[in-house]
């Protein structure tokens, strides 16, 4: 079963590492979109704007700010492995 990520709009270089590792990738627009994924990647700024704080999912939130890409795949493959 294919895993699906949220990643918001301007993390580009982390939607297209997740996508090379397999991963399927959405862009996350809004709270919906959230509901979708099994984790999501935000910048952190827009946390609270998007509803992603509250429980919306069963997933992780995993703040990019700071982080690799690579950083961001390794957290992403730890929580599901």
């Amino acid at each position: 079963m294919s895993r699906i990520i949220g990643v918001e709009q301007s993390l580009s270089n982390i939607e297209d590492a997740l996508k090379a590792k397999g991963y399927e990738v959405i862009q996350l627009r809004n709270e919906e979109d959230a509901k979708k994924c099994d984790a999501c990647i935000i910048t952190g700024q827009d946390r609270d704007v998007m509803g992603i704080s509250d429980p919306v999912m069963a997933g992780p939130v995993i703040d990019a700010d700071g982080l690799s890409a690579n950083d961001v795949i390794q957290r992403v493959e730890k929580y599901f492995h």
